[in-house]
Order: structure tokens, then C-alpha cells, then sequence
């Protein structure tokens, strides 16, 4: 799932995934951070959400040019979002045109080397599916806690199964270790997540979703490069129709690439001619390495390490703009569990803490910045590299995470930004959806009342607003 949602599909992309129960919603990152994704942060994990948690459905019976006669239909109302391109009736309106659309972008088609031939039998019968339109702007009640987003990616089965990939390629794994400089365990972790493996890859038609979305909604700009570049793609002969299939922003394959990441890292591994980072294993790990590498990886470097953060520490400095180096956090205080050294106490890093004062902190690297530029949500990279760590042998966490916590539902965050806004702390536009504007303006709600300065919101702090 490259990608996480859709106002998050991913890195000029990577993954997407059809629903909205995504890493990004639990740490949005800063615009701009968008790595492999499209629109927001889209990748294979939301198609791996979907399968967790509606089981995996058999492909949809397909009517000609991809269209999906099985799939739930469009709801017919607006979008969530509030943009004038979501309305029902400028949907409708944009639909109503859309084989002009497509056949609108054949000279940019002709600009790209894509012969004629080809667009025509490409795009032939391409119909929108507008059901893409209510996942683009579907909006949780509720999002997951980050230590249940780890609970469901990293587990027993998911481990066994990617040591058994390990263990199966290890020649490509090796190869690729030697060419690229990128961690294996990475490369592995990324597939299981993004794709269970290759069992969770999404089902629909990357022509026919990016053709939609070139067309319709909010986000046509974007989408209008990605629908070409999946025609290059099939003019050059890398991949067949058949093959591109994926979530509804148009990520594919078991590590989820979207079309114009596609066309950025994928490299032809065993020297066949082709691409293929669907069938071919070996083209599937290189393409992913070297989409890692060009990222800025640091060969030989791990991405982070879980730190025992003090009693009465500042967590105004939890902040990913701050960084230090290691041996600067020792002195204030942060230390491994089990007092283990740091490897190299002259790395930066900056301090994360998912759960604020009452979970574990993270001192972040560089490698984990890279794994954010495949998905930039932090909770993403975060259960990546945990599971790349148990994949090599590594253990759990340490510190307990605060279960008896729940996550505030839309209406509650709604509720908290309106209540910090009263007071003074918060000048956005209230929406229900947590950033860096609410958490900053959180964190000096609690310095006014003497809590810690994390920025985790919990019904306790709620309470507090309320003045209870």
C-alpha cells in the first residue's frame, strides 16, 4: 500500500490503499513528505487494511475496458472533503464527460512516445469508476492506536511468512544487497506490509482508476501524470494490462509502486528486458532497493532505536524538526532499555513518542527519513522497521504501551480542536483530523496545566478542556 489515503496517495508514488485506516491519520507528516506515494501517502498498506479487516475478496467480475460490475457502487453524495471538485453534481458532470477527458490527453500521450496504436487499445472501453470518488474522501470515525497498527502488521504469521521469503530468494536478497546497499530485512519487511507477501495487492484496474481520477475529483493534476505514466509502462512492454492491477489510487505489485515511482526506481533486475515488479522476484527487490537508495539509505545503518525517555523530560524537543545527536539525547537523559550503548553516538536523530510520555520513545535516524519517503506517515515507518528488526532475529519492545488508552473518535478530536481553539491555542480551522498545528497546539494546553508536553491526545486531556 504505498500509500495510505486518498488526499495521501504517495510518493509521486508508491502505494494506495482503498481504506482510510491508515498510518497517516495516525501521524500525518509535514506537506511535501511524499516519498513514493500519491495522493497523501497511499500505498499497499491500505489495501492490507482492507483485507485484515473485511477479509480478502475474489476479484470482481470485470465488464469491458475494466469496469467493475461486482464492486459497491458510488454512494451518489458529496465528499467529505468539502471541495467544489467532490460535490455529487460536479461529479456527475465530470463523469458525464470523461470519454472526452481520456481522448483530451492523447497529444500529451504522443509527447510521452506512446504510439497511437497502443492509446487506442489501451484506453479502449475505459469507463470511470466512481466509486473511487467516496474511498478518495472517506473519513474514519475512528483511527487505530499505534500500538494495535503494530499488533496487526507485525505478527507470528507475518514473520514466518517473511522468513520463508528470506530463505527463498536469498540469492536475489544477496545480490541485491551487494548492488543497492539496502538492508534486506527492509526490503522484506516493506513487502509483507505493503501486500502480505503478494497475497493483498488490490483488485482494480490501474488504468481504469488513474483514468478516473485524471478526470473527476480533487486531485486530476496529479493523477493525470500517474494514468500516463501507467501508459508508458504498457507502450514499453514492461508489465501486461492484466498485471497492473492494484488499490484505487493505482499502486501495484507486492511493494505497491505507483506508475510514475514505477518509471523512477524500477530497474530490470535479471536483465530480461523488461521490468516486472509483479511476477518477477528478482526485478520486485532490486526495483524496491533501488527506490530505497535513491532515497538517500545509509548502507550498514539501522533506522532508530526504542529509548527509555525520563520522568519530568521536555517533550517540547519530541519534535522531528529537532535534532541532536545521540550522545546530545544521552545527556538529557534518554538510554536504551536494558542500558545497551549506542552504536554511534555521533548519528542524529530526533526523538519520536507515538504515546507521549506514558509509551516508549524512538530516536530516529536517517534510514527511518527514507522509509518515510516511501510512505510518510511515521507510524508506517515505524512498524517497518520494527518488523525488518524482527525479521533479523531482533525482539519486541520493551516498554508496554498505554492500552488502557482509546482513541479519541472524530467528533471527540473534532470537539478538542474546537475546545484549544476557544482558549487560544489553536488557529487552524477545525476539522477532526490531528497534524502538527494540533499537536503543537495541544502540547501548550498541557504546559499550561502541568502535564507533559507530548502532544497525545487522550479523553483525560479532553476532560480537561472541558473543564471537568
Amino acid at each position: 500500500m504505498r500509500q495510505l489515503v486518498a488526499g495521501l496517495a504517495k510518493r509521486g508514488g508508491s502505494l494506495a490503499g482503498a481504506t482510510m485506516i491508515a498510518a497517516a491519520l495516525l501521524f500525518p507528516a509535514s506537506a511535501g513528505a511524499q516519498g513514493q506515494q500519491g495522493p497523501q501517502g497511499q500505498n499497499g498498506l491500505s489495501n492490507l487494511f482492507g483485507g485484515i479487516f473485511s477479509g480478502s475478496n475474489p476479484a470482481p467480475s470485470q465488464a469491458p475496458g475494466g469496469a467493475q460490475t461486482g464492486a459497491q457502487p458510488w454512494s451518489g453524495e458529496d465528499g467529505a472533503s468539502g471541495h467544489p471538485l467532490m460535490t455529487a453534481a460536479a461529479i456527475r458532470e465530470a463523469a458525464s464527460n470523461f470519454d472526452n477527458c481520456v481522448a483530451g490527453m492523447w497529444p500529451d500521450a504522443a509527447r510521452r512516445g506512446i504510439t497511437q496504436e497502443n492509446f487506442q487499445r489501451f484506453t479502449a472501453g475505459l469507463s470511470p469508476d466512481l466509486r473511487i470518488m467516496d474511498l478518495m474522501d472517506s473519513q474514519p470515525e475512528f483511527s487505530k492506536s499505534i500500538w494495535d497498527y503494530l499488533d496487526i502488521l507485525v505478527n507470528d504469521n507475518r514473520l514466518a511468512k517473511g522468513k520463508e521469503i528470506l530463505a527463498q530468494y536469498k540469492a536475489q536478497f544477496d545480490a541485491t544487497e551487494k548492488a543497492y546497499g539496502v538492508d534486506r530485512y527492509i526490503i522484506a519487511a516493506i513487502w509483507g506490509i505493503e501486500s502480505n507477501y503478494s497475497t493483498q495487492m488490490g483488485d482494480r484496474s490501474v488504468l481504469q482508476s488513474t483514468a478516473t481520477l485524471a478526470c473527476i475529483g480533487r486531485r486530476q493534476a496529479y493523477f493525470k501524470d500517474e494514468f500516463l505514466s501507467a501508459l508508458e509502462i504498457l507502450n514499453r512492454g514492461d508489465l501486461r494490462p492484466e498485471q497492473m492491477r492494484g488499490s484505487w489510487a493505482g499502486a501495484f505489485g507486492p511493494t505497491q509502486f505507483m506508475p510514475t515511482a514505477f518509471k523512477r526506481f524500477a530497474v530490470d533486475g535479471d536483465g530480461d528486458g523488461r521490468r516486472d515488479v509483479v511476477d518477477n522476484p528478482t526485478d520486485l527487490i532490486a526495483s524496491t532497493a533501488n527506490n530505497l537508495k535513491k532515497d538517500g539509505w545509509q548502507s550498514g545503518q539501522t533506522w532508530g532505536f526504542e529509548v527509555v525517555v525520563p520522568e519530568g523530560f521536555n517533550y517540547m524537543l519530541a519534535d522531528r524538526a529537532k535534532t541532536m545527536t545521540v550522545a546530545q539525547w544521552e545527556k538529557l537523559g534518554l538510554k536504551r532499555p536494558n542500558n545497551q550503548p549506542f552504536p554511534h553516538p555521533a548519528e542524529k536523530a530526533y526523538l519520536l513518542a507515538p504515546a507521549g510520555a506514558q509509551g516508549p520513545g524512538f530516536l530516529m535516524l536517517q534510514n527511518f527519513r527514507v522509509i518515510m519517503k516511501y510512505n510518510p506517515a511515521e507510524a508506517y515507518a515505524l512498524a517497518i522497521g520494527h518488523f525488518a528488526d524482527r525479521l533479523r532475529g531482533g525482539q519486541p519492545f520493551v516498554q508496554p504501551w498505554p492500552r488502557q488508552e482509546r482513541e479519541l473518535s472524530k467528533s471527540e478530536r473534532l470537539e478538542l480542536q474546537q475546545l484549544l481553539a476557544q482558549r487560544g491555542f489553536y488557529k487552524g480551522t477545525p476539522d477532526g483530523q490531528f497534524g502538527g498545528q494540533t499537536r503543537d497546539a495541544l502540547r501548550n494546553f498541557q504546559v499550561s496545566v502541568g502535564l507533559p508536553a507530548d502532544g497525545f491526545a487522550t479523553s483525560d486531556v479532553l476532560d480537561r478542556l472541558r473543564g471537568r
